[in-house]
């Protein structure tokens, strides 16, 4: 037999490094957790919605949800103006800042030439033209709100790589007593090749915790504060083209 004899120092540094994987593990498995269900409840993340139809077999399924001080109809002119250079995703203004530096800062005020009576088929926007886009697939005021996509991906992957995305955002509002509502988002989502899944749900999943739920956050803290409506001199764009490469 060999005994091989370890230093005490030897032993502290595998003692710490023990401790800082298992709590970056472990943090890791809670943004897991958080950026699939943070803020909504089991029986909430167990109803079936409008929209689940869509996309019949995630690989990913992610629900958040807040509580809003205000009615659904004061609630959904903010989701109709959501959108790229429309009046933004309510976002923090760091995120904003950081991760769409192109796009108009998020509006704190509703725009009534952005507000709109949304129809199933009417695009709303997530980039330049050319790039992404929602189409709208179904749009009940003021409860819910559907929006379906195939265009998140570069266009130079498709080709290259044959990386496609089917995914949905859904919007469904729930009146509470004492003129307050529920405001919950799902998202469904379908990713080809394998190896593309993967990249999403490791990276993507957990940073909805941060753009989800700030999201989700934003419009209630815009909708709760009553602000009156007023131009903010955007001309908007809601036509997109077709992705080319």
């Amino acid at each position: 037999m060999i005994l091989v004899r370890v230093s005490p120092r030897a032993a502290e540094l595998h003692r710490i490094w023990s401790a800082v994987a298992g709590a970056v593990t472990a943090s890791y498995a809670l943004l897991q957790l958080l950026g699939r269900q943070a803020g909504s409840t089991q029986d909430e993340r167990q109803r079936k919605l409008p929209g689940d139809e869509l996309v019949a077999r995630p690989q990913v399924v992610t629900d958040h949800a807040v509580t809003l001080e205000a009615a659904s109809p004061d609630i959904w002119p903010w989701l109709t103006q959501l959108g790229w250079h429309l009046g933004g995703y309510y976002t923090p203004t760091w995120v904003d800042r950081l991760l769409f530096p192109d796009n108009w800062p998020s509006l704190d005020h509703l725009d009534p030439a952005l507000v709109r009576d949304l129809h199933p088929g009417d695009i709303i926007p997530d980039g330049p033209p050319g790039t992404a886009w929602f189409v709208v697939e179904k749009a009940d005021a003021p409860r819910s709100l559907v929006l379906h996509s195939a265009t998140h991906v570069p266009a130079g992957w498709r080709k290259r790589f044959g990386v496609s995305i089917d995914w949905t955002w859904s919007f469904h509002l729930i009146d509470l007593p004492g003129s307050r509502a529920r405001l919950h988002l799902r998202v469904r989502g379908t990713m080809a090749p394998r190896w593309f899944a993967w990249i999403y749900q490791l990276l993507i999943v957990p940073a909805d915790y941060v753009m989800a739920l700030g999201m989700l956050r934003g419009i209630a803290r815009r909708a709760e504060a009553h602000t009156s409506p007023r131009p903010s001199g955007r001309i908007p764009y809601t036509r997109c083209t077709e992705v080319t490469t």
